[in-house]
């Protein structure tokens, strides 16, 4: 192991597991010397930073899809990063990779971590970001999730919760190409503005402001068949109420509930599942990574005909990740939320 005194690597750790909200303090800053790799190790630099709530669960010592973050770990997180250096005969100096690479400068990935990232060929897509975005971990969730568990059909009405957000977003618009009528609950009116005026939804409801019952009556006029869940919580409940015989509801994320100190209950309107005969589905984007070429095979060419767009909120500098990831829980962003560490060179 060969360490290089001339580079830092800024780390940031788990220092507290947050009680409610994700507070800075729950996260250590440290440094460590950036160690070149040997035989089958590659050594990452890291670019781009995706920051999404499932980051939240991985801070929590509960039962998850995966293993909790340990205290005095560095932070997972899901990066774009390009290879420094390399001695796996796989990857070369100068290929651009993703993987859970952490809020980190650098990464050093053993030979079996190595196998597990993905390099992405070319040509690169403009921006080269948006495969930590619509070509990444949001917008494969929002295509699986839709088009596997749901099964949209043409004339079919699809309610999507944080419908402004990285996957809501992607999953209105890919129902929006299958020929749905597609309604966005989101958090604010310059996002419903944003949903209806520039990615084609129908229509939007600003939760916030608006009793949610009567405006998804008005919005969805027949009723729900699709609801893309993203939240659980209260809104789910509201939408029971409107999910039509055999309705669909592939639920990705309750981030409604991802700060709260007390149990959470189950929905109210719990009833109305067996009473209609829906079918809830829960699932993680890692159950298709055998799949994962067919969603960005597709969401690329929608992007090219610009069928899918994506807003990105950039943030510079790995010193704002504490502070920006409280973003993604206080709805003061529109579309995907990533954090620039450093540039290639």
């Amino acid at each position: 192991m060969t360490e290089d005194t001339q580079r830092v690597n800024r780390q940031f750790r788990l220092f507290s597991r947050p009680i409610g909200d994700i507070k800075e303090s729950d996260f250590e800053y440290s440094e460590a010397p950036v160690v070149s790799p040997q035989d089958g190790e590659v050594l990452v630099k890291n670019l781009y930073l995706s920051l999404d709530p499932t980051n939240r669960i991985w801070m929590s010592d509960m039962v998850q899809y995966m293993p909790p973050v340990e205290l005095g770990e560095v932070m997972r997180g899901v990066v774009l990063g390009v290879v420094e250096e390399s001695k796996n005969p796989n990857l070369q100096p100068g290929d651009f990779v993703t993987g859970l690479f952490g809020w980190q400068d650098y990464a050093l990935l053993k030979k079996d971590q190595a196998n597990f990232l993905t390099k992405i060929n070319p040509p690169l897509p403009n921006p080269i970001y948006a495969t930590i975005g619509p070509l990444g971990v949001t917008g494969v969730t929002a295509y699986f999730g839709l088009l596997d568990i749901a099964q949209p059909k043409p004339g079919e009405t699809v309610v999507v919760s944080a419908a402004a957000g990285a996957v809501g977003s992607v999953a209105g618009q890919i129902a929006a190409i299958k020929g749905c009528r597609v309604v966005g609950i989101t958090s604010s009116d310059e996002k419903c503005q944003w949903l209806t005026s520039s990615l084609g939804f129908d229509a939007a409801i600003n939760y916030k402001t608006t009793d949610l019952n009567s405006a998804l009556a008005s919005a969805c006029p027949k009723g729900v068949d699709i609801y893309f869940d993203n939240v659980g919580g209260s809104i789910l409940d509201a939408v029971l109420p409107h999910i039509n015989l055999f309705a669909r509801i592939p639920l990705c994320g309750l981030i409604s509930t991802y700060n709260s100190t007390e149990p959470v209950p189950g929905p109210y309107n719990y009833n109305l599942i067996l009473m209609k005969r829906a079918r809830v589905q829960g699932f993680i984007v890692s159950d298709y990574r055998d799949r994962w070429h067919e969603a960005v095979n597709d969401i690329k060419q929608w992007m090219l005909e610009g069928k899918i767009k994506q807003e990105f909120e950039i943030i510079e500098g790995l010193e704002k990740v504490p502070q920006a990831i409280l973003k993604l829980f206080n709805a003061d962003k529109i579309g995907k939320l990533i954090v620039k560490i450093s540039s290639r060179n």
